[in-house]
């Protein structure tokens, strides 16, 4: 009788307490409307890269990715390379973070001539205060003027871009990115806004 009384207890309970679903966990972290935080972060060329520095003045991208030099980051770093042109005109600051280390994006920049600012987060702090997740690191090798080069990461963050207005506000974020059309849709959101 009494152990018939907990599990009836036991099934009343678990339908009125709610239970996070993956769908639910992976939509945790920031929301539209939220303060950008604050984070400091090193570049490509070894210098810290301050978004309270930043705010206020442009309209800032912030897109997450997982490896430099692989396919689909490449496409994504890319595209906000041949849009920047257009961005700029915007007054648009763009933001690549992954967990390389800053050896590692110094030759994605180069091997892909890009034109913005990328940052290394090879322990997922700052991508730990967007939200988004963060998976163990890894290593991959390229063979870039003909030499294999390695690459290493220290995490390997999930693709997010997130949009933040001049008052640091967020404005649009994607969790769901396609690296080819990263930077168009982006465009269309800041067309919007400014227009």
């Amino acid at each position: 009788m009494r152990s018939s009384l907990i599990f009836t207890l036991f099934v009343f309970v678990s339908f009125f307490i709610p239970v996070k679903s993956l769908a639910q966990h992976k939509e945790a972290g920031l929301k539209i409307g939220d303060d950008m935080p604050s984070f400091k972060a090193t570049d490509d060329y070894g210098d810290t890269w301050d978004s309270d520095k930043a705010k206020g003045r442009e309209i800032l991208v912030i897109y997450f990715y997982p490896a430099a030099m692989t396919e689909g980051c490449t496409k994504q770093a890319s595209s906000y390379r041949d849009d920047m042109d257009y961005l700029e005109g915007y007054d648009v600051e763009v933001v690549g973070i992954s967990g390389d280390y800053p050896e590692g994006l110094r030759i994605f920049r180069k091997a892909n001539n890009l034109n913005y600012t990328l940052l290394s987060d090879p322990e997922g702090k700052v991508a730990k205060l967007f939200g988004v997740p963060v998976k163990k690191g890894g290593e991959t090798e390229h063979e870039i003027n003909g030499k294999k080069v390695k690459l290493k990461r220290g995490v390997t963050l999930e693709r997010q871009t997130f949009i933040v207005d001049k008052n640091g506000k967020i404005i649009y974020i994607n969790r769901d990115v396609k690296p080819a059309e990263d930077s168009q849709e982006v465009l269309k959101v800041i067309e919007k806004i400014v227009d």
